[in-house]
């Protein structure tokens, strides 16, 4: 019997965690579908992506341990997709714990730890301190490092 695994999420700025995240969901079963929430569903939510769902959906479908990729456009399709998948266990990080106990009724539900040092989040915050810095102050540590490898090179 072929053990079915599905997890969501958004998958904008894919990094490292996301993949390892990915690794792992695969290593609990033999089949791996991933839904990806699409651009009206964040907004919807509040969230703002940098990466269009298309092209988000076309990076996680081409992760070699994804099996299927599906769009996430609402809270309440997880337990259709449980049972239209035919899933025996659905996974998220833990930053969700708790959140989907009652899919319990229908699969075995995980939560596993997330990366270490690695958000999305963080990552948007850092792009945002860095766009938010001025040319003249770039141009300014550029010059020093400059000057400290004439120093100290």
């Amino acid at each position: 019997m072929t053990r079915t695994v599905i997890t969501y999420g958004t998958f904008d700025m894919f990094h490292i965690g996301h993949l390892n995240l990915l690794r792992r969901l695969s290593e609990l079963g033999d089949r791996l579908v991933v839904a990806v929430s699409t651009d009206e569903f964040n907004a919807g939510k509040g969230k703002r992506t940098l990466i269009p769902f298309e092209q988000r959906a076309e990076i996680v479908r081409n992760i070699r341990y994804v099996d299927e990729v599906i769009p996430e456009s609402s809270w309440d399709q997880k337990v259709v997709d449980v049972q239209r998948y035919q899933v025996n266990t659905f996974a998220m990080g833990d930053d969700w714990a708790g959140e989907f106990d009652f899919l319990s009724a229908y699969c075995e539900v995980v939560y596993l730890p997330r990366t270490e040092g690695v958000s999305t989040t963080e990552l948007k915050r850092s792009l945002s301190r860095f766009c938010n810095v001025s040319r003249e102050d770039i141009l300014r540590a550029f010059d020093v490092i400059e000057q400290l490898r004439k120093d100290f090179g």
